[in-house]
C-alpha cells in the first residue's frame, strides 16, 4: 500500500512538471493567499477508479437481466458519487492561508512553522497539507491532517529541515481532501511568499569566553552594596551608620564597614581575534559566544568586519547579534 501511495505521488508530481501551469510554479504569492475554483483540481483516487468499474459492471448486469431494483441501486449510487465531488471540492473553495509563523532555530535543527488557515465561515472537514521541502521517507507520515471550524483559523504546525545559516524559503503548501468517501482527490497548491531566518549553528563545545582586557572579567568595585568586604578607617564623608562601633572599640579608632559588589565588565566578541580560524568556523565560535555570554548575564558586544552591535544584554540583543551572524555572505561569494 505504501510503494503505491509513493508511485500515486510521482506520478502527480511527472504530471505538474509536464503541465506548470497546473500548480502556478512560476511565481510565489504573497499572504494571504485564497483558493478558488481556478486553482482547485479534481481526480479520482484508485477506490473511486475501483468505485467505478463496479459501478459500470452493476449497470450491465442489470440491464442484461432487466433487473430494476438493480438498475436503481446504481442510479443511487452513481448520484452519491457525483455528488460527492463537489462536496470535496466544497472542502477546499475559499479556504485562506492567512499567515505563516516562524519559531527561531540554528542550522541543523527543524525549522517549526505555524500555519494559520481560515474557510469562509463554514467548517471544513479532513483537510491535509503537506510541506514540499519537507523530503521524508514516508510520504503518509509527511501528511497534516487538520479541521478549519467555523468562523475561527486553524493552526497546523509542520516542520521543516534547516539545513544552512541564512534566509530559508517556505516553498510549496499542497493542500487536499479526499472528503468525503474517498473517491475523489481534490487539491491545489499554495506558494507564499514567505522566509525564515536560520541562526548559524553553534560550536559544539567551545573554549571559554575571552579573558583579555577587553572582555569579561569580574572586579570588586567599593560601594555601599551588597556584600560584606572589608573594614577601613573612617573619612568625615562616610555615614554614621557604616562605622563598626566592636570593632572599632576593640581597634581603638573609628573603623567603617566597607560593601563589596561583583560587577561584570563588558565582553567583546571580535571577529578580527578568531584569524587563525575558517570562515563557518569563525560563525560558529561566535554564536555560540554570544549564547554563552547571554547565559551568564554579563553585557556584551559584537564586532564583526562593518558593524557593531552593544555592549548590551537580553532576547533583543541575543537575536540581533545571531541574526548578523546568520546573514554574514558565504565564504564563496
Amino acid at each position: 500500500m505504501r510503494a503505491l501511495a509513493t508511485h500515486w505521488a510521482s506520478l502527480l508530481d511527472l504530471a505538474e512538471r509536464r503541465l506548470p501551469a497546473l500548480t502556478r510554479l512560476k511565481r510565489a504569492e504573497p499572504l494571504p493567499i485564497a483558493l478558488h475554483r481556478r486553482r482547485i483540481y479534481v481526480v479520482p483516487t484508485r477506490f473511486g477508479l475501483t468505485f467505478s468499474l463496479m459501478l459500470i459492471v452493476m449497470l450491465l448486469g442489470a440491464l442484461n437481466y432487466n433487473n430494476n431494483p438493480a438498475m436503481l441501486l446504481t442510479c443511487l449510487l452513481g448520484a452519491a458519487a457525483y455528488q460527492s465531488v463537489f462536496t470535496g471540492f466544497g472542502a477546499l473553495n475559499r479556504v485562506e492561508l492567512r499567515a505563516i509563523k516562524a519559531n527561531a532555530c540554528s542550522a541543523g535543527e527543524i525549522l517549526r512553522l505555524s500555519l494559520f488557515f481560515r474557510g469562509d465561515g463554514a467548517s471544513r472537514q479532513s483537510l491535509r497539507c503537506r510541506m514540499e521541502n519537507d523530503a521524508p521517507t514516508d510520504v503518509i507520515e509527511a501528511q497534516h491532517i487538520f479541521d478549519i471550524p467555523a468562523d475561527a483559523e486553524a493552526n497546523v504546525l509542520v516542520e521543516l529541515p534547516a539545513p544552512r545559516r541564512g534566509w530559508q524559503a517556505i516553498g510549496r503548501i499542497r493542500v487536499w481532501s479526499e472528503y468525503p468517501f474517498g473517491l475523489f482527490h481534490v487539491w491545489s497548491w499554495l506558494h507564499p511568499d514567505a522566509r525564515a531566518l536560520i541562526y548559524p549553528r553553534a560550536e559544539a563545545n567551545p573554549p571559554p569566553l575571552p579573558l583579555d582586557g577587553d572582555t569579561a572579567q569580574a572586579q570588586a568595585v567599593r560601594r555601599s552594596g551588597d556584600e560584606f568586604g572589608m573594614l577601613r578607617d573612617y573619612h568625615p564623608s562616610d555615614p554614621r551608620r557604616l562605622i563598626a562601633w566592636k570593632a572599632s572599640a576593640r581597634h581603638g579608632s573609628l573603623l567603617v564597614k566597607e560593601f563589596e559588589q561583583r560587577q561584570n565588565r563588558e565582553v567583546v566578541l571580535d571577529w578580527q581575534h578568531l584569524d587563525g580560524l575558517e570562515y563557518e568556523t569563525r560563525i560558529s565560535r561566535l554564536a555560540a559566544w554570544v549564547e554563552r555570554a547571554e547565559a551568564t548575564g554579563a553585557p556584551y558586544a559584537l564586532v564583526l568586519q562593518q558593524v557593531r552591535l552593544g555592549p548590551n544584554i537580553g532576547n533583543e540583543h541575543r537575536d540581533a547579534c545571531l541574526r548578523e551572524l546568520a546573514l554574514l555572505p558565504d565564504a564563496r561569494a
